[in-house]
């Protein structure tokens, strides 16, 4: 999987070392913070149609009306949160399953989500029809490219043996996958995709495919990814700078939702080598997913947030139970 793959916890921190990038650094006084209103945004990965609202954004001037100078990077070797923890960057691209973590570690960040991107979790594993992997226990005996993180085999420990199945018969390949489309033609049996990209690319490419969604085989597995994330401390000292970003994003967003095909050409406009068919065909797919049925774009839901920790709790997979720590929706637009 090209890009959206590195949404996986692990799979991002591997990933991530694949770029060397350098990040502005934003550490200035107060005042000549204010003045200048200067905002860095690091992205999760290479720019894709998760971004498109803030490319929007850019491109038709919104983070200009409101005074603020926005640059949007690709992420260096030592992650995005690591940045904006530090005050390197106001604002990042991350995902719930990377900040439990962060918050609850030995050495916790103080960062937080501030917006949902895409409102449900459009995740779930792909692979060829004729494999004949219709549901979860289907996995067994089967291929599947593995990050080989212990978030990832509790997802599908979950999902396999709530089947019926046996996880361990699945055969774990390690594989970092980038070109999902080849890798279901070649070794292996079964990815972990966000379908709003490689789904799209293998339809595109005329694949039969079976697709496996998280969220429709357990509600707690819709959880918030990916999101937009700033420190708890430039949200106290910068609140006003933090709402006419979000306020801009939001705009350019919900521009996305309504004219997919447009949005789409600014993102290939700013990142080039971002394929035009693709992005165009992923846009029309996210169209309906930025916001789904919400009122508007960006709110996080608690209930879903306090879910999706406690399962990770539950599991060994965070320090401690967070509940609804990690996120915050008052910064969005009224």
């Amino acid at each position: 999987m090209k890009k959206f793959s590195s949404i996986l916890l692990a799979g991002l921190l591997v990933l991530t070392g694949c770029t060397s990038e350098k990040v502005p650094d934003n550490n200035t006084d107060n005042a000549e913070n204010n003045a200048a209103k200067k905002v860095t945004v690091v992205l999760d990965w290479t720019p894709n149609t998760n971004h498109t609202g803030m490319y929007v954004a850019l491109e038709k001037g919104y983070y200009k009306d409101l005074g603020l100078d926005v640059e949007i990077v690709q992420p260096p070797e030592g992650g995005a949160l690591q940045l904006v923890a530090a005050d390197k960057a106001q604002f990042a691209v991350s995902f719930q399953e990377e900040i439990g973590p962060a918050r609850s570690s030995s050495s916790p960040l103080p960062v937080v989500a501030v917006a949902s991107i895409i409102d449900h979790n459009v995740s779930g594993i792909i692979s060829l029809k004729k494999t004949g992997i219709e549901s979860p226990k289907d996995l067994e005996g089967k291929r599947y490219a593995s990050w080989d993180t212990p978030f990832e085999k509790a997802i599908l420990t979950e999902i396999v043996e709530g089947d019926g199945g046996d996880f361990s018969k699945v055969k774990l390949i390690p594989n970092t996958v980038t070109d999902v489309v080849t890798a279901l033609q070649t070794d292996i049996d079964a990815v972990w995709i966000y379908y709003g990209w490689d789904g799209v690319a293998a339809e595109l490419k005329g694949l039969e495919t079976n697709y496996l969604s998280f969220r429709d085989i357990n509600p707690v597995f819709d959880f918030y990814t990916p999101v937009l994330a700033a420190s708890e401390k430039y949200l106290q000292e910068n609140g006003d700078q933090a709402k006419k970003f979000l306020e801009a994003t939001s705009k350019g967003y919900e521009y996305a939702i309504a004219n997919p095909d447009e949005a789409a050409e600014m993102l290939v406009k700013n990142a080039p080598e971002v394929d035009s068919e693709l992005a165009k065909k992923s846009q029309e797919f996210l169209a309906k997913e930025y916001q789904a049925e919400k009122d508007k774009w960006g709110t996080i839901d608690e209930s879903r947030w306090v879910a999706f920790y406690s399962w990770m709790y539950e599991k060994g997979l965070l320090e401690k139970d967070l509940k609804a720590e990690g996120f915050t929706n008052d910064y969005l637009p009224e």
